[in-house]
């Protein structure tokens, strides 16, 4: 029972760790990017794709952010510029 239990936890963590950068701001903001995140954030489908990059490049390096800022520094700190033009392909007009 042991070995079951923690195979399900390895098989959690790698399936998280395999997410691609969009999945990770879809689960938050809706597929589309239509939702307001936890009740705090824009609907970033409504941003341009320029608001987009910029706004994560901000939370990267921490000169962009509101009430979601520490949360926010978190999912993006390990992206990359194609992480960001990936989600920016998905979301933003």
């Amino acid at each position: 029972m042991k070995k079951i239990a923690v195979l399900f936890v390895v098989l959690g963590l790698s399936s998280v760790l395999m997410a691609d950068a969009y999945t990770k701001c879809a689960s938050c903001h809706g597929a589309a990017g239509e939702k307001v995140a936890m009740g705090k954030s824009k609907v970033i489908a409504d941003m341009s794709k320029a608001d987009i990059t910029a706004a994560l490049k901000g939370y990267k390096d921490g000169s962009y952010g509101g009430a979601m800022k520490g949360l926010m520094t978190a999912q993006v700190k390990d992206l990359s510029d194609a992480d960001f033009a990936e989600i920016t392909a998905k979301i933003g007009k």
